[in-house]
């Protein structure tokens, strides 16, 4: 069968600034995105994956250059056309859907008004008519209450509405390419699965060619038509999505299949545990909030009699949909925030009852490790200061603390002479190591894990996971490790405990939880995983 072109790239090279670690973002790439299919864009962050979807977007920093290549839509080449060109084309024949749409919409404006906003913009239909095809848009894209939800602004929605919300936009025009810039990364299975089979519908419904960006190959294998791998800006492989995940050619593809986790459980430990470093009994909380004009009482019950013991040696997986109350526990736990009642106990002493310079002493022993590094860590701040800012603050001498700090930087796979360095000078997964170094720091007994790889490409991810696993056995740590992947929670956790409305539904080893899930939640969630095996038809609407 004959395929429709939608747009033609030829030989596309984007130039770098002077003083970087390679001249070219992109290097000489070619791709067809036709009609009626996608194509998966994958590669490790910094692969030049997003900056070719801001350059035939016309979105492209100004810092970056285009050295060369063509991008035709027709007749127009996406990467000499003018701004007035780019207007007429963004959203009408080109639209995109961005990676975190709470940073994408517009906070103080109704989410109705954003989607009618796309019309007004190009000059289409009367506000009335706006009005009634963002309605229409808003049930396409199946979001609950539809009349309801039109008129609430972004926070008030869930991730999973906002993306869909952010899909509608980006349907408004029927556009015949659609740029999907890693529009799954955060969300949890669940809505994963819900959001990609919403995105295939559209596309086999419309016809609409998608470019689909993504480092996540679960994804790519239940999405994809063709796959193009990128590898520091050189397209190393591209194919059909079997032929890329069955039979790769290149190295590179290879290694970066290798470090997908598998989903495959790890075996049950023959060594009994030791006494529990952890334990939580009955633990409940509830959060309460005023809103509207007379001040109204908003209850969320986040936590709801929660009970579970971590012993040393040993890592237990925390999953659950985003809202289940998984970083809520992370919260009580190290008493950043105080449970309304249930009792905490570290080492066999109350943690919960402590006060003062007890309480001090007691949250050493308990140490988290955030998802974003980035975020966690003093921009002006070296990191070894970073590192020794515990052990200092609990007496140690300054020269002892940095010296502690370069043994951590070693311990953790980094080169100790690197603690006077800044943290925008390192990597993603650098800057995770140097917030598990921090984590270490004060000699913990218990390490909570926070969504800790859920950002980082697949390889860095695995050398993280791999780096966890050692410490953990070597310190004879107690860990708790909260993500929404349960591809990552197969390969790192002893056992699992599966949270849905502040409850913990089940909870035994990861091996029988994945062979014989007893509660319905479970196995929706365990159906949901991207690449294991199911389809998407399986996975219920958000309600």
């Amino acid at each position: 069968m004959e395929k429709n072109t939608v747009v033609a790239i030829s030989n596309l090279s984007l130039k770098l600034p002077p003083g970087g670690d390679r001249e070219f973002a992109l290097k000489d790439m070619s791709l067809d995105l036709n009609a009626n299919e996608i194509v998966c864009i994958v590669g490790e962050s910094g692969s030049g994956k997003s900056l070719c979807a801001q350059a035939l977007m016309g979105l492209l920093p100004k810092a970056i250059r285009i050295a060369g290549g063509q991008a035709l839509h027709g007749d127009l080449d996406l990467l000499k056309a003018s701004q007035e060109q780019m207007r007429a084309v963004r959203g009408a024949r080109i639209s995109m859907i961005f990676q975190e749409p709470m940073t994408a919409l517009n906070p103080s404006m109704r989410i109705g008004e954003q989607i009618a906003e796309v019309f007004e913009a190009h000059g289409l239909l009367t506000p009335p008519e706006r009005r009634r095809r963002a309605l229409d848009l808003a049930r396409e894209v199946h979001l609950p209450d539809p009349e309801k939800l039109l008129d609430a602004y972004p926070h008030q929605l869930s991730g999973g509405q906002r993306q869909r919300a952010m899909i509608a936009m980006a349907l408004a025009l029927e556009p015949e390419l659609i740029i999907a810039d890693e529009p799954t990364t955060a969300l949890d299975v669940t809505t994963q699965a819900q959001v990609l089979k919403l995105i295939r519908e559209i596309q086999q419904r419309r016809g609409t060619a998608v470019m689909f960006i993504t480092h996540d190959f679960g994804v790519v294998a239940d999405i994809a038509d063709r796959v193009l791998v990128l590898k520091r800006g050189i397209v190393v492989e591209q194919g059909s999505v079997d032929e890329v995940l069955e039979s790769p050619k290149d190295p590179y593809t290879k290694a970066l299949l290798a470090a997908v986790p598998t989903g495959t459980p790890r075996p049950p430990e023959d060594a009994v545990f030791k006494k529990p470093a952890l334990e939580v009994r009955n633990l409940m909380k509830t959060y309460r909030s005023r809103s509207g004009l007379m001040g109204q009482v908003r209850e969320v019950l986040a936590v709801d009699d929660v009970s579970f013991s971590i012993a040393r040696g040993e890592t237990l997986g925390l999953v659950g949909e985003s809202g289940s109350g998984k970083s809520s526990i992370a919260r009580l736990v190290t008493r950043i925030t105080e449970p309304d009642s249930g009792a905490i106990e570290l080492n066999g002493a109350s943690f919960s009852d402590m006060k003062g310079a007890d309480l001090r002493k007691g949250r050493s022993r308990i140490q988290m490790i955030f998802q974003d590094p980035f975020a966690s860590l003093n921009p002006k701040r070296s990191v070894g200061l970073s590192i020794a800012d515990g052990p200092m603050a609990r007496g140690l001498p300054k020269r002892q603390a940095l010296a502690t700090a370069r043994e951590l930087m070693d311990l953790v796979g980094l080169t100790p002479d690197a603690v006077d360095r800044l943290p925008h000078e390192f990597s993603g997964g650098q800057r995770q190591r140097i917030g598990i170094a921090r984590a270490l720091a004060l000699e913990p007994d218990v390490i909570i894990a926070d969504e800790a790889v859920s950002a980082l490409d697949v390889t860095v991810q695995a050398h993280v996971l791999e780096l966890l696993s050692e410490l953990k056995t070597k310190l004879d740590l107690a860990m708790l490790f909260i993500t929404h992947d349960l591809h990552v929670a197969a390969q790192v956790c002893d056992r699992l405990a599966v949270m849905r409305r502040g409850k913990i539904v089940e909870l035994g080893s990861t091996a029988q939880i994945f062979s014989d899930p007893q509660d319905e939640y479970t196995r929706t969630l365990l159906s949901a995983i991207p690449g294991m095996g199911h389809t998407q038809k399986e996975v219920s609407p958000l309600s």
